[in-house]
């Protein structure tokens, strides 16, 4: 389980057809082969280690729900490694199970930082509220608007110098998980 609150920022070493190397030598230096680890919002399962890299092992599945399989070597990555019992939470509930990939439909500065709009699936708005949360290559942002097809979120400008998201533009793919809490109150309602 994650918070949504990247704690660094990688750099694709190699990709291949169902595997993922990233570079970070802190991350890595603090990862176990069998550990979890947030990759723009998708939790993997860390393969191996070689000293400033490590390796994920990417199944089709996750490759068809995210944009992990569109990267290639030198791609900045979200890196958030899971959350413990001694951390506070900060952002909000992430499990690091994308949903779907949405795209950058719009972004402009504002006053304090960038305004983004971001295409949502259709079978996804129903999970999306003003003023709720939702994570973005992993990063837990707070809903500013909700509109056909898209939602718009608010960035500080700490979070754009410390997450890839400095470097969205219009198309840019990204990883949205919705919040679970609304996956389960859909669930129990339906019950």
């Amino acid at each position: 389980m994650f918070s949504g609150i990247v704690s660094a920022v990688g750099r694709v070493a190699q990709t291949s057809p169902n595997r993922l190397d990233v570079k970070h030598a802190g991350t890595a230096a603090r990862l176990t082969a069998g550990a979890s680890v947030a990759v723009n919002g998708a939790c993997l399962t860390v393969t191996k280690i070689d000293r400033d890299t490590f390796a994920m092992d990417v199944v089709p599945e996750t490759l068809s729900r995210t944009n992990l399989g569109e990267l290639k070597a030198g791609d900045k990555v979200n890196l958030e490694l899971p959350l413990t019992l001694q951390q506070p939470l900060d952002g909000h509930l992430v499990l690091g199970h994308v949903d779907a990939v949405g795209e950058v439909l719009q972004g402009r500065d504002a006053e304090s930082g960038r305004e983004l709009t971001i295409s949502l699936p259709a079978d996804l708005a129903r999970y999306v509220a003003l003023k709720g949360s939702i994570a973005v290559d992993g990063v837990s942002l707070t809903v500013a608007a909700v509109q056909d097809g898209g939602f718009g979120v608010a960035l500080i400008p700490h979070t754009l110098a410390r997450t890839v998201a400095q470097n969205y533009r219009r198309g840019t793919r990204v990883n949205l998980e919705v919040d679970v809490l609304a996956r389960y109150l859909e669930n129990l309602q339906n019950r």
